[in-house]
């Protein structure tokens, strides 16, 4: 079966399975599942803590693999620049790591962890993500025609 990226199917069985992993995360360990802060302490924190942070991250990668495995494969979709695709690359992810920072977390702490969590900082930091999402996707495709 080939699900295309635009597919809800693909998006709610992506879903359910993120809200399991915060949950089991949350009930086995007592951690909450933010990408941001599990990387960055599996790179900075107390090595007790690593054995669990590093699983966690390894299972995003093969679960990532393993989906496109299942599927037959996917195709990267990027928009090369003038100097090719790594430049772009590199740029977006300093600045997804700068708005982590600045944010005092990221869209998966956010928006699972903190929004079940009823948090006011993390209801105003997703309606932020979300604001900002609609205004690029606006801009890029009505107003620079990408």
């Amino acid at each position: 079966m080939y699900w295309t990226a635009f597919d809800p199917r693909a998006a709610l069985i992506g879903g359910m399975l993120i809200g399991l992993a915060a949950v089991m995360l949350f009930l086995r360990i007592g951690r909450i599942a933010g990408v941001s802060g599990i990387l960055g302490n599996a790179l900075t924190g107390a090595a007790a803590d690593r054995p669990w942070r590093i699983a966690f991250l390894a299972g995003i990668v093969l679960g990532a693999y393993a989906m496109a495995r299942s599927i037959g494969g996917f195709t990267p979709i990027f928009s090369p620049g003038p100097f090719g695709d790594w430049p772009q690359l590199v740029a977006a992810g300093l600045l997804v790591g700068f708005g982590t920072r600045l944010g005092a977390g990221c869209t998966s702490g956010h928006g699972i962890c903190g929004l079940a969590r009823f948090s006011k900082r993390s209801l105003v930091a997703t309606l932020l993500f979300m604001a900002s999402a609609i205004v690029t996707v606006f801009v890029l495709r009505h107003v620079i025609g990408a």
